[in-house]
């Protein structure tokens, strides 16, 4: 069994809403000098088999067709 995380953010320059608020919210709570946040998604996978080769190309595939949206997020691939 091979374990992986995906990590998906947003690309720079694709604006995040959801990140400003969390940085506005992080200061209305009492967090000073937090800037710049930026929000994602983590996705928790265990594929079967023992080739890793092959579990990071299909992830990849995973992250291409369904995971992230290539056009405005990045995406990277941890194997454990």
């Amino acid at each position: 069994m091979i374990k992986a995380r995906v990590t998906v953010t947003l690309k720079n320059g694709v604006l995040d809403p959801q990140g400003k608020a969390i940085e506005g919210a992080l200061g209305a709570l009492g967090f000073e000098g937090v800037g710049h946040v930026r929000q994602g998604k983590v996705f928790d996978l265990e594929l079967e088999g023992t080739d890793k080769a092959k579990a990071e190309t299909d992830l990849k595939a995973m992250c291409e067709k369904l995971l992230a949206n290539t056009v405005i997020e990045n995406y990277a691939i941890a194997i454990d």
